[in-house]
């Protein structure tokens, strides 16, 4: 059993940055690992996902530029780095892991293990 344990929401100006961390003991064995939100009203949004095996990421076109997805602490750690933030980026913001046999495809996978989520908002 996977237990993500997210921290670093906040609230932020709008061109502000935030970093949200993720940390499970089970991160450093390959698995896939993302950041997904959901805003009040809106459906669930993938942003950023990371293979942990060899570090490979994908991300929403929305964020693209302005969001970074990284390991750290002995691969137990998965952070984002959310620079440049703007109003549109507020949301509940979830961390997920998927079971290790669903293999390297982050972008399709189903995630099975979630986070309790924290918040992110960003003012005008």
């Amino acid at each position: 059993q996977v237990q993500p344990v997210e921290s670093g929401g906040g609230s932020v100006q709008d061109g502000g940055s935030l970093r949200l961390s993720c940390a499970a003991a089970e991160f450093k064995y390959g698995r896939c690992v993302g950041w997904f939100r959901q805003a009040p009203g809106k459906e669930r949004e993938g942003v950023a996902r990371i293979y942990t095996g060899n570090g490979g990421t994908s991300y929403a076109d929305s964020v693209k530029g302005r969001f970074t997805i990284s390991q750290e602490g002995a691969e137990n750690t998965v952070l984002l780095q959310m620079d440049n933030l703007k109003p549109e980026d507020s949301a509940m913001y979830y961390c997920a892991a998927a079971h290790q046999w669903r293999g390297r495809d982050c972008t399709t996978t189903r995630y099975d293990f979630w986070g309790q989520g924290t918040q992110v908002t960003v003012a005008s």
